[in-house]
């Protein structure tokens, strides 16, 4: 049997694990990646000061060993290849494409110069060719992040790090470089919720009082009324709690750089100065309501205030990028599907054979961890639905690739992608860090024909 993925990063590679693993049916895959280099969100979205998380790459080079697969970097379905493609030279198709897209404030004055979605700042700060030309002025003393998940924690804390924390990292040479050269010494994290709603993972949290020259601040106030629970055993709410009720004791004032933890308050506006671009951030305060299905709601009051920053990062949330001939759920901002299974949008009925994992199947939540379970669970329906499929002649293996040259393409296998690996990991060793990110495709490339 012969499948198709699309995407490379953690759902994409656990897929392929879980295909590779069969030992009922020969399974040949073949991973498609719009980029030369795979691994997406690990490569592209985890924070450069957290190189422990990157090292789950070295199982995913397990997978790509193996003979049955193959990956194919620089292929972009919906510009090199089509699905109709796909369905010809393959029995299954697994898409998983992530979250490209960001869900955005829909407030006045968004869009304004220095009012950059964190999605484009962690792109840019991380080396990912979409992002390298992006504008971020950090000119600026105060910054705000708008949401309350990881996201929001990573932005701020690459903010406030010193460059000595940063060269040790795999963060792209130009974001060093502007980052030794930031005005930011204030970053306000702003929730919209409460303390026990926000989606940040207590050991994200913990790092925040860990950084050389920045401290955690919170108002005791904004954490009056939780619930602190005395247990030891506690669920991640209640550790977030005691994390943020530890901060809110801290009085040394000794870091000349302050991260502000703020709930309860959405921004209304997006204030631009005379020159257009952001001077502050107009917040409503917000109280909670408990809804009849025991939800929780954040409802403004009406009281408002003024924030004054100089820039603004939002990090509410993401969403799939469409992909011509792939059905989309506008509502749910993912690929239409049943628990991984593809349907139409409208009458919810299954597309055959094409599948969706990751957070193209339920949006951006769980760590990379979750995708393993996640992604068999999906491969068991594959399974279950394709014993016939191996019956289905197709083109001999070779003929995509002969397809993809045909229309001029460079294909990057795996082991070009191992000689880029290896450049990048020699820049890196010049300043003592794990790697010197290539950030531009074109560059890429030239590398590899060098080679």
């Amino acid at each position: 049997m012969r499948v198709a993925i699309i995407g490379s990063g953690p759902a994409g590679f656990y897929a392929a694990e879980a295909l590779l693993k069969r030992t009922d049916v020969e399974i040949h895959v073949d991973m498609f990646e719009r980029l030369p280099t795979p691994y997406g969100l690990v490569r592209g979205g985890v924070a450069p000061d957290h190189q422990n998380i990157k090292a789950v790459t070295r199982v995913y080079e397990k997978t790509a060993a193996r003979p049955t697969f193959r990956f194919m970097g620089n292929v972009c379905l919906g510009r090199d290849l089509t699905v109709e493609d796909l369905r010809q030279h393959y029995h299954q198709i697994v898409y998983a494409v992530g979250n490209e897209a960001d869900r955005r404030l829909a407030i006045p004055g968004e869009g304004i110069p220095r009012c950059t979605p964190a999605t484009v700042f962690i792109g840019w700060y991380n080396g990912h060719p979409d992002y390298r030309h992006a504008k971020i002025d950090l000119s600026v003393s105060r910054v705000a992040v708008v949401g309350n998940g990881n996201v929001a924690i990573d932005a701020a804390r690459i903010l406030l790090r010193t460059p000595a924390e940063l060269e040790k990292t795999d963060i792209a040479a130009h974001a060093l470089e502007a980052l030794r050269n930031s005005w930011v010494r204030e970053v306000f994290v702003l929730g919209r919720r409460g303390p026990e709603q926000a989606s940040f993972t207590p050991p994200e949290l913990r790092e925040l009082g860990e950084m050389e020259d920045a401290e955690p601040v919170i108002d005791p106030g904004e954490l009056a009324g939780c619930a602190f629970a005395e247990a030891t055993d506690h669920s991640q709410q209640e550790k977030n709690l005691k994390i943020l009720q530890s901060f809110s004791m801290l009085h040394s004032g000794a870091k000349t750089k302050k991260l502000h933890l703020r709930f309860l308050v959405s921004p209304t506006e997006v204030i631009a100065g005379a020159d257009g671009k952001v001077v502050g951030l107009a917040l409503e305060k917000n109280r909670l309501e408990i809804q009849p299905d025991g939800t929780v709601i954040a409802r403004g009051t009406g009281e408002m205030e003024i924030l004054e920053v100089g820039m603004v990062l939002p990090a509410i949330g993401f969403s799939v990028e469409r992909i011509a001939g792939i059905p989309y759920d506008e509502k749910a901002g993912v690929i239409a599907n049943e628990d991984g299974r593809v349907v139409d949008p409208i009458s919810r009925s299954v597309i055959a054979n094409e599948y969706v994992v990751g957070w193209a199947r339920t949006g951006p939540q769980g760590l990379i961890g979750s995708h393993k379970a996640a992604s068999a669970h999906v491969v068991e329906y594959m399974m279950a639905d394709g014993a016939e499929l191996a019956l289905r002649k197709l083109p001999e293996r070779e003929a995509i690739v002969t397809l993809l040259r045909k229309r001029g393409l460079k294909i990057v296998f795996f082991d070009d992608w191992k000689r880029l690996d290896d450049v990048e990991v020699a820049r890196g060793e010049r300043r003592d860090a794990p790697r010197d990110k290539i950030v531009d495709v074109e560059a890429m490339l030239a590398v590899l024909a060098q080679h």
